[in-house]
């Protein structure tokens, strides 16, 4: 990717020798760091080398009567006015002029301090405009005819409030073991951004199940991007989420697959763990008989803080567990743990963020004499 922000922007901290460089020097971080677990092959998803994220956050910097894209600077002390960006994928690159121009000629751009991206791989966007005064309806109006001549949905945010221009989501297809999933994604809301990385991820992982069988337990659910794709391939899944909005997108999002054999349970884990294991009752477990279900295998995604203890000795007891992880320093903390039950078979490094230093990285467990 060629950028002529590199070495200033602080979206892109990794710069040098080029993507295939920098994609080995995160491999052998991560073999070194996981060798006490793990000394098998990693096998590499690697990501495109540009255009490759489909949610994008830029601030608006007006200086004057000109209003301009920027990001933090690489020394985190001031911004750098964005031209270009080759990190968003094409339908975001193609837009970010145009709606500039269209923020000038329709004078939208009073108070508007940021602008998110959400795109679906077809082109179907949603922006998020992001104000620091009410909006009116003659800012809905203007937004209205802005929205029509882009072809994109817009949001109107500001304190305490959401103005919806068309609709706050759009439909992604993800195309996985030659089926096609499809998944709204909700403006405001966490989606993976890397599209083409996510679909050999949730490939990965389900090919890490070939040899399980029963249900599945699912911890951290989010949106059902993991959990759709699996429901093919166990009786039933038992999913769990803390956020109230991605329930409520997972269950659309089985709708919208045709999927009947997922029971989705918002609760956090810690919750969820103490409710299993006898702890007082909880309203959202009312209709939850766990006697229905055979679970041998579970599947965790958690946020960058990992699992706490509790939850991973949890995870412990069932036969076959795959992990995936946004931050391997806490994964290396929570394998302490369920190493001591369980043997890693198989692991894989996911290059969501090209030009950073974060991966992802996926981990197969199985249970010590199975």
């Amino acid at each position: 990717m060629n950028c002529k922000h590199f070495g200033e922007c602080g979206a892109c901290v990794v710069y040098e020798n080029g993507y295939d460089a920098q994609l080995r020097e995160k491999l052998e971080l991560n073999r070194e760091r996981f060798s006490l677990f793990y000394n098998g092959k990693i096998t590499v998803f690697e990501s495109p080398d540009q255009h490759y994220r489909a949610r994008s956050e830029f601030k608006l910097w007006h200086d004057g009567d000109e209003i301009r894209y920027a990001m933090n600077n690489i020394t985190k002390d001031g911004v750098v006015f964005v031209e270009e960006c080759p990190q968003v994928n094409e339908f975001i690159a193609a837009l970010m002029p145009k709606l500039l121009r269209s923020i000038k000629e329709f004078d939208i751009g009073f108070k508007l301090f940021g602008i998110d991206f959400l795109s679906s791989s077809s082109g179907e966007i949603v922006i998020s405009m992001l104000y620091h005064r009410r909006l009116d309806e003659k800012w809905e109006e203007k937004a209205k005819q802005i929205a029509a001549t882009l072809g994109i949905y817009i949001i109107g945010r500001s304190r305490k409030q959401k103005v919806i221009i068309g609709q706050d989501y759009i439909t992604e297809v993800l195309h996985i073991n030659d089926r096609e999933y499809k998944f709204n994604h909700i403006e405001n809301s966490f989606t993976q951004p890397n599209a083409r990385v996510n679909e050999s991820m949730v490939t990965w992982a389900m090919k890490q199940y070939s040899s399980a069988s029963g249900d599945l337990l699912e911890l951290y659910c989010g949106a059902g991007n993991f959990t759709i794709p699996f429901a093919n391939i166990f009786d039933k899944v038992l999913a769990t989420e803390i956020s109230k909005s991605s329930i409520n997108a997972a269950k659309a999002n089985m709708q919208l697959n045709n999927v009947e054999n997922i029971e989705f349970v918002r609760m956090g884990v810690e919750e969820f763990v103490d409710a299993l294991d006898g702890g007082r009752e909880y309203r959202r477990m009312k209709d939850i008989n766990m006697d229905d279900y055979n679970i041998k295998s579970v599947f965790v995604d958690p946020p960058r803080s990992g699992m706490d203890t509790a939850s991973a000795l949890f995870v412990s007891r069932y036969e076959h567990i795959v992990y995936i992880s946004c931050n391997p320093e806490s994964l290396a903390r929570d394998l302490d743990i369920l190493t001591q039950t369980h043997t890693v078979m198989d692991m894989a490094l996911f290059d969501q963020f090209p030009y950073t230093h974060h991966v992802e990285m996926g981990v197969k467990l199985l249970r010590k004499g199975s």
